[in-house]
């Protein structure tokens, strides 16, 4: 049976307890096995008891030198209690320079006391107890993420100005770079704010009317990596030559968000209006010359077009991909069957094979014939490449497709010039 002697309004640092008939700090650190709170404790005294209750600073100094013990003890295993007791004088009830020489010898949890408003400055400079002078009973774990986070860009060679944090604010990637950016304004020191919105200015004109598209060959919502590489080194540059003064991670963030926006504007883009803005949508009126399309991919699935489709061929076949294609799917074909004559696409070579028949197969048997077939092969620019051809074949054809090649039948040919360019 226990009673909770002494505690503070913040229910995570230490409480003081008494557990037949002996004083015990007690504290939730880690977890065991199964991802639930561990708790610890170990005895304490009365004169201890005293500090605790009086001196906020030390109790959370006693709290961040005892963390590390707690992570050693791992998911199961049990607390040094002799090597906690061992802490209790030296930071409860030493003078400050004694604590501050004891930090310098044991772990301690740094993010723990900066949380609760220990002064950066003095902490780092080795002065323990007098950084602790304006301690906090409430935590603020944004401050030790901050700072922790300057600290990796220290490592790396990199501090921030004024304008660069703030800048890392806006998009809210201030803390991880990893995160996807967001237009955060009320983030932002209201001074800053239109120094920021300046940058982005300078980032919007650079890329306006610049795309980035989806490509289905990575699935129904994946985007174009080069659309969005093209898009990042041109808002970089604007930037850099604007605003000189910025950091790398600054400039970062912000073409990140103009690609991840681009991007999102895409994703959310009707595949119809997708290949009409991108400028290959096919004309399916009175001149369209294919009135029926089949498309397959590697794994046998068949869809079937007709010309009084409400969606485009080329709408339907990109549709069909992205919910198709897959690593070890990565050959689609289109067919015209009315016309003897298709598109193969390999997605896993950058490459293409447009097929037209050239003889038809006749009877059935011995006494038949099998069809003859021209196979022609051409490299393929990426998904802007695939996206162009195939709107150019359902527009007219394998002989729309003729000026662009270089199309080549010798498959020895072909394949020497797929390794120059996959050397280049």
């Amino acid at each position: 049976m226990s009673d909770i002697v002494f505690t503070r309004m913040s229910g995570w640092i230490p409480n003081v307890i008494r557990e037949d008939g002996e004083l015990k700090l007690t504290l939730g650190a880690g977890a065991d096995a199964n991802h639930e709170p561990r708790t610890f404790t170990f005895p304490i005294s009365e004169a201890h008891l005293a500090v605790i209750q009086e001196d906020l600073a030390r109790h959370l100094l006693l709290w961040s030198a005892v963390l590390p013990l707690c992570d050693a003890a791992g998911t199961r295993g049990r607390l040094d209690e002799n090597a906690a007791a061992a802490l209790l004088d030296p930071i409860l009830l030493a003078a400050p320079a004694d604590v501050d020489a004891l930090f310098r010898r044991i772990p301690w949890d740094r993010s723990r006391l900066i949380a609760h408003g220990a002064d950066i400055g003095l902490l780092e400079r080795g002065r323990i107890c007098a950084s602790m002078r304006a301690a906090t009973e409430t935590s603020n774990g944004k401050r030790a993420q901050e700072y922790h986070a300057d600290r990796r860009r220290a490592e790396r060679g990199t501090v921030l100005g004024p304008l660069d944090a703030a800048i890392l604010r806006y998009t809210g990637q201030y803390l991880h770079g990893a995160t996807v950016p967001k237009r955060l304004p009320d983030a932002v020191d209201p001074v800053l704010l239109p120094e920021v919105m300046r940058v982005i200015a300078t980032a919007e004109r650079a890329c306006a009317g610049m795309r980035i598209s989806r490509d289905p060959r990575r699935g129904h919502r994946a985007t174009d990596k080069r659309d969005w590489e093209r898009m990042q080194t041109t808002v970089e540059a604007a930037v850099r030559r604007a605003h000189p003064e910025l950091v790398d991670d600054a400039v970062r963030t912000v073409s990140f968000l103009m690609c991840s926006e681009a991007a999102d504007r895409a994703r959310n883009t009707p595949m119809e209006e997708d290949e009409e803005t991108a400028g290959h949508r096919a004309d399916f009126g009175g001149s369209a010359r294919k009135t029926a399309l089949s498309f397959t991919d590697d794994k046998g699935a068949e869809k079937k077009w007709q010309r009084d489709s409400a969606r485009t061929a080329a709408a339907e076949f990109w549709e069909f991909v992205g919910n198709r294609s897959a690593a070890d799917n990565e050959v689609f074909t289109i067919e015209d069957e009315e016309r003897g004559e298709g598109i193969q696409l390999h997605f896993y070579a950058d490459s293409i094979a447009r097929i037209t028949t050239l003889r038809e197969g006749e009877g059935e048997g011995e006494g038949g014939s099998d069809p003859e077939y021209r196979v022609e092969y051409s490299l393929v620019d990426g998904i802007g490449g695939y996206r162009k051809l195939v709107s150019i074949f359902v527009r007219g054809g394998c002989a729309a497709l003729e000026q662009h090649g270089p199309w080549m039948s010798d498959v020895a040919e072909f394949e020497r010039a797929r390794r120059r360019r996959d050397a280049r």
